[in-house]
C-alpha cells in the first residue's frame, strides 16, 4: 500500500512539485487557521479567499497567466478589502462580519465579471479552482517565501495574538499592540490565501487553512497541541489527496480538500476531544 501511495511522487516530477507545494502550505496555513478558529473568524477566511479574485483577475488581464502579476494583484485586493472592512467597523455601527461580507460579495462579482469579459471559460476555471499539478519552480519559491514570512511574523506576535484570542479588552487596556497585531494577522491571512490560490484556486484556497485547524480541535485542547495537529492533518490530506487524484484520475485540488474533509469527519466521529463516539461512551458510563 505504501508503495502505491509513494509511486507517483517517485516517478513524476510534477507530482513531486505538487507535493512540495502542498507541504509548504501545510506548514504555514493551518496555524493561521487555528487562530481564525479561536477568534471565531473562520468564515472570514472564506470571504477573504473570494476577495482576492478581482486582483487576480486584473493581474491576469494585464499580464496573462503570470504568477507575479496575479500574486501581486490578489495580495493588493485582499489587503484593500480587509482594511476597508476594518475601517468601516471602527467608524460605523456595522460589525466586521457584515462589512466584510458586503465587500467580499462586491469583489467576487467584480472579479468574475472581469475574467468573463476578457478571458475564456478555461481561464475562469483555472483561477477559481487552481491547478496544483502545474506548480513550477517560481510558484514553489513564492510558497516558500510566504511560509517563511508567516512563521516569522507569527513567532513575533504570538503572545499578543494569543491574548487577543483570550481577552481582547485586557490587551487593549495594558498595551497598544492590539490594533497592529490585528492588522498583521489579517495580512498573514491574505498572504496564505494568495499562496493557496496558486495551488487550489480562489474557491478552495481556504481548504488547507480551516479544515485541518477544525480537525485538530478534536485531538488537542491547547495551542501546543492544536498547531502541530493541524499541520499533521494538512500533511496527511495533501499526501492522500494527491495520491487519490493520481490513481483515480480526479481533479487534484478538490481531492486534497475532500481528503481534509474526510479527516474532519473521522475526527468528528472518533476524536478524543469531543468526538461523538467518546461522548456516547461517557454518557453510557455515567448512566450506568
Amino acid at each position: 500500500m505504501s508503495e502505491s501511495l509513494l509511486a507517483p511522487f517517485l516517478e513524476f516530477g510534477f507530482m513531486r512539485r505538487a507535493l512540495v507545494g502542498c507541504l509548504v502550505l501545510s506548514v504555514s496555513a493551518p496555524p493561521v487557521g487555528v487562530f481564525l478558529m479561536l477568534r471565531r473568524m473562520s468564515l472570514m477566511s472564506e470571504a477573504m479567499s473570494h476577495a482576492i479574485l478581482p486582483g487576480v483577475a486584473t493581474g491576469f488581464i494585464v499580464a496573462g497567466l503570470s504568477l507575479p502579476a496575479m500574486t501581486f494583484g490578489g495580495l493588493a485586493a485582499g489587503l484593500v478589502v480587509a482594511l476597508l472592512a476594518a475601517a468601516v467597523t471602527r467608524t460605523t455601527m456595522v460589525r466586521e462580519d457584515a462589512s466584510l461580507a458586503a465587500f467580499y460579495l462586491i469583489a467576487l462579482a467584480g472579479g468574475v465579471l472581469l475574467i468573463s469579459l476578457r478571458g475564456s471559460q478555461l481561464d475562469l476555471l483555472h483561477i477559481l479552482f487552481g491547478n496544483v499539478l502545474a506548480l513550477d519552480d517560481g510558484a514553489l519559491v513564492l510558497l516558500g517565501g510566504i511560509a517563511t514570512v508567516t512563521l516569522v511574523v507569527m513567532a513575533a506576535i504570538f503572545r499578543p495574538l494569543v491574548m487577543e484570542c483570550v481577552d481582547p479588552l485586557f490587551l487593549r487596556t495594558v498595551s497598544r499592540a492590539g490594533g497592529p497585531v490585528h492588522f498583521a494577522f489579517l495580512g498573514l491571512v491574505v498572504m496564505n490565501l494568495v499562496g493557496g490560490f496558486q495551488a487550489l484556486g480562489t474557491l478552495l484556497a481556504v481548504g488547507l487553512m480551516l479544515l485541518p485547524a477544525v480537525t485538530a480541535r478534536f485531538w488537542a485542547s491547547d495551542l501546543t497541541g492544536l498547531i502541530p495537529a493541524s499541520i499533521l492533518a494538512a500533511v496527511v490530506a495533501s499526501l492522500s489527496g494527491l495520491a487519490l487524484a493520481y490513481h483515480l484520475d480526479l481533479p487534484a485540488g478538490p481531492a486534497i480538500v475532500l481528503a481534509a474533509g474526510g479527516l474532519y469527519v473521522l475526527s468528528l466521529l472518533i476524536g478524543p476531544r469531543g468526538g461523538l463516539a467518546h461522548r456516547l461512551i461517557r454518557r453510557r458510563h455515567l448512566e450506568a
